[in-house]
Order: C-alpha cells, then sequence, then structure tokens
C-alpha cells in the first residue's frame, strides 16, 4: 500500500514498525501482539513503541485504511474470521 510505504519511508521506518505504531497510537486498550521468528525483527518490532505519529500520518493511514473496510470477529481471542473487504 503506497500510503502506508510513504509515512513508513518519512519516518524511517519499516513497514511492519508503521503499522505496529498505528496500531499503538489507537490507544492503551489496543495490543498488537506481532509474531517473530528472530531477535532482529523482535528488536524491530519493540522498537515501533517509540515512534510517535503526528495527527497528519494518522489521517493520511486512516484514509488510505478506512474503519469500514475490515470485518470481521473482533471480540475473539484469534480474530478467526477477520477479512479485508476491498
Amino acid at each position: 500500500m503506497r500510503a502506508l510505504a510513504e509515512v513508513a519511508e518519512a519516518h524511517g521506518v519499516t513497514p511492519g514498525q508503521l503499522a505496529l505504531a498505528w496500531l499503538l497510537a489507537r490507544g492503551p486498550d489496543v495490543v498488537p501482539i506481532p509474531g517473530t521468528r528472530n531477535r532482529r525483527r523482535l528488536a524491530e518490532n519493540a522498537s515501533a513503541a517509540g515512534i510517535v505519529l503526528a495527527e497528519r500520518d494518522l489521517a493520511a493511514l486512516d484514509a488510505a485504511v478506512p474503519r469500514e473496510g475490515w470485518r470481521g470477529d473482533r471480540t475473539s481471542f484469534a480474530a478467526h474470521g477477520t477479512v479485508r473487504t476491498r
């Protein structure tokens, strides 16, 4: 997704780090749980907590991936059945 890549590039982070930072910016009730298979990715994921997104960044990401673009069960532990609608 171009909007994600542009914001990530502007912050000098990977798209994965940006996605985690975006989720963390949603509020204290959102806790992303990324999987990883190696220490480098673990460090990369953890550093996402230090990324500060400006309102314009959040607006650009929200416009690119609106909430209504997702549907599915978000109440279960693993969110089984969640799919992208577009």
